[in-house]
């Protein structure tokens, strides 16, 4: 398999493509129009790598002969979506062509009767809650991103998001798929159907693949009844420790499985408050976590935010602040959702990540990330989805250091966390994906025999390597 002997794209291939898909759905030779499609929110250059041409598909069979020419002409495809990912997934490493989704936005179908919905890869994840709320569903599956991202993204990376604590992430809403092999097959893999054993579950195999496995053109999602009833709790403690230890009380303790227990250190709710300049009681708090609980009812609701809070006080908080309309649920939400954003501001030097341990090991992994943080004289701020136990550690730049000083001691850094994480028994990214960010510390939390099997896998569905090759491991 070829890893890194491609063949540029020439201009004679470059017409090719323009009889593909038309002549204005492709950029060519125009580095300045490429460029924003070098990198995704990943911010530091050393991911960055530019494509040779830009191609806009608007069908799975201009897809599939795209892919049958690449794999001709010995040049890579990196499939694209809203280049919102975290881990370098759609960013070209080999140059080649970047193959862009937005042009396959539509809605296809709305089932209400089997309670699905058949949606194509570049739809903006947001507008299917928008386009079937007063049908009285909903898509549980988003991620936090939910206003920006693509679908086909979030099923790339099998996404999770907020209320992923009670109704899991994006894969667990995916039950069809119609896909373009990388060798340019256009296949369809299950349907409407709530159970399917038919053969393997290819479906599961393609959920999360990050796009090195096939090119999705139509997604089928099951949908959930829409909740009648929907509370927040803002809940301060006096440390992130206190804070911390909270949650697995509040997933075991009470009975009731919240819908989404968010947790903030102080450090990312005050850059995130003063990055909105909005204003929320987070002086007196070392911590807050962020709580929702929804239902078909307001009564069983009410009961359960109550039960909640009351567990939260035994464990030691300051305070529960009660959110009850959309208003004040939002302002609180928009905090959370931005402390990414805010980070940026701070510092353009860090690395968001997104580790992962079982909830009971939390509170071991906050105390983990203080060791660290002393050991190497950088901040470590902490947020993240802690009801599946899915935090995003971010070491900080120390201000007084150089840039280079900081690209050498980061992967030490992030070795040490991986480290850390994997002996809590957790892994390096419950959300973001691996991509080529990650790649080179696979091999602290999958044995050589795991990764092979992936390899195998790869080599058997790509045999030129032309699907978004150097992601996840090296072939």
């Amino acid at each position: 398999m070829r890893e890194h002997k491609y063949d540029p794209v020439t201009p004679a291939v470059a017409e090719a493509l323009r009889k593909i898909v038309g002549d204005k759905y492709v950029v060519f030779g125009d580095a300045e129009k490429l460029e924003p499609y070098s990198h995704d929110e990943v911010a530091e250059a050393e991911y960055a790598h530019s494509p040779e041409c830009l191609v806009r598909p608007g069908s799975a069979e201009e897809i599939a002969a795209i892919l049958k020419l690449a794999n001709r002409e010995h040049i890579p495809v990196t499939p694209r979506g809203a280049g919102s990912g975290l881990s370098g997934g759609a960013v070209p490493l080999y140059g080649g062509v970047v193959l862009l989704m937005d042009r396959m936005n539509r809605i296809l179908e709305i089932d209400a009767e089997n309670m699905m919905i058949v949606v194509e890869p570049g739809l903006v994840t947001n507008e299917i809650n928008d386009k079937i709320r007063d049908l009285g569903l909903f898509y549980a599956g988003y991620p936090m991103s939910l206003e920006t991202c693509f679908i086909g993204g979030n099923v790339a990376e099998n996404a999770g998001g907020g209320k992923a604590v009670k109704y899991g992430v994006t894969g667990r809403y995916v039950t069809g798929l119609e896909m373009v092999t990388p060798t340019g097959e256009i296949v369809t893999l299950g349907g409407k159907l709530v159970k399917d054993v038919t053969g393997y579950n290819l479906v599961g195999l393609m959920v999360g693949s990050e796009g090195t496995l096939g090119v999705f053109t139509k997604i089928t999602l099951k949908l959930m009844p829409l909740p009648k009833a929907s509370v927040d709790l803002l809940v301060l403690f006096p440390t992130a420790e206190a804070a911390i230890a909270a949650v697995p009380q509040i997933m075991t303790g009470g009975g009731v499985i919240p819908t989404a227990v968010e947790f903030m250190d102080q450090t990312s709710v005050q850059a995130a408050c003063e990055y909105l300049n909005e204003s929320i009681p987070y002086q007196q708090a070392g911590a807050m976590l962020l709580i929702t609980g929804d239902g078909s009812a307001p009564n069983p609701v009410e009961r359960d935010y109550e039960a909640i809070g009351q567990q939260c006080l035994s464990a030691g908080a300051i305070e529960v602040y009660v959110a009850d309309n959309y208003t004040t649920s939002e302002r609180i939400w928009k905090v959370r959702r931005n402390i990414a954003e805010a980070f940026k501001v701070v510092s353009p030097h860090q690395s968001l990540e997104d580790i992962v341990v079982p909830i009971a090991n939390i509170p071991a992994m906050v105390a983990g990330l203080a060791e660290l943080s002393k050991k190497y004289d950088v901040a470590f701020p902490c947020y993240g989805h802690a009801g599946d136990g899915n935090l995003h550690a971010t070491p900080v730049m120390n201000p007084t250091w150089t840039v280079d000083r900081w690209h050498q001691t980061l992967p030490a850094i992030l070795t040490d966390l991986y480290k850390l994480t994997a002996s809590l028994g957790g892994t390096i990214s419950g959300e973001h994906g691996i991509g080529h960010k990650r790649k080179g510390y696979m091999p602290l939390v999958c044995s050589a025999a795991h990764i092979e099997v992936m390899r195998a896998i790869k080599r058997a569905l790509d045999p030129n390597n032309i699907l978004n090759p150097g992601k996840i491991f090296d072939v």
